[in-house]
């Protein structure tokens, strides 16, 4: 393998959380401040973030539009982000989201924290319980903690969390 940063090489997206560990406040700083700095289009920056910490208030109104076998896990996720976009041009302004969550998720490895991103949501419901402005589009909620025991989880998860990572070769990935 080519040589990589270990902040890429080490980071895996767990479903296994830690139910008691919280997110300090520079923590959370840290995070934000990492995806603030996220390269963007003509610097539009068009993302915004939602951020829940274990029980308040905007986590529970996130958490519920989770499909149920999310919430069994993410529930133990010392803080839950939401990532949205804004601006005319949906592509970008996605596009520029993702380069901002990828930021956050860099740093959060360097901090010990551990990132599982999930697209698969109730968009309408969230932007709803979090009474976002119009034109305000929900794309990725990420849910942020320390490591927690993969024992905890049911079976078909405990295998995924305690099996090998798998990539495809970079060979693979290249357009010929």
């Amino acid at each position: 393998m080519a040589d990589l940063t270990p902040l890429l090489a080490y980071r895996w997206s767990p479903r296994a959380f830690d139910p008691g560990a919280e997110l300090t406040p520079d923590e959370a700083a840290s995070l934000l401040e990492a995806a603030r700095w996220a390269p963007s289009t003509e610097n539009g920056q068009p993302w915004r973030f939602a951020l829940g910490h274990r029980d308040d208030e905007i986590w529970k109104r996130i958490l519920i539009n989770l499909p149920d076998d999310d919430q069994g896990w993410a529930r133990n996720a010392a803080t839950l982000v939401v990532g949205a976009h804004t601006g005319r041009d949906a592509e970008r302004a996605a596009y520029d989201l993702g380069q901002s969550i990828a930021h956050l998720t860099v740093q959060a490895t360097a901090l010990g924290l551990h990132v599982h991103q999930l697209t698969r949501f109730d968009r309408a419901g969230l932007a709803a319980e979090l009474d976002l402005p119009g034109g305000v589009r929900p794309l990725v909620v990420a849910a942020v903690g320390r490591l927690g025991d993969p024992f905890g989880l049911p079976a078909e998860l405990r295998a995924l969390e305690t099996g090998l990572r798998h990539r495809r070769p970079v060979a693979d990935l290249l357009l010929r």
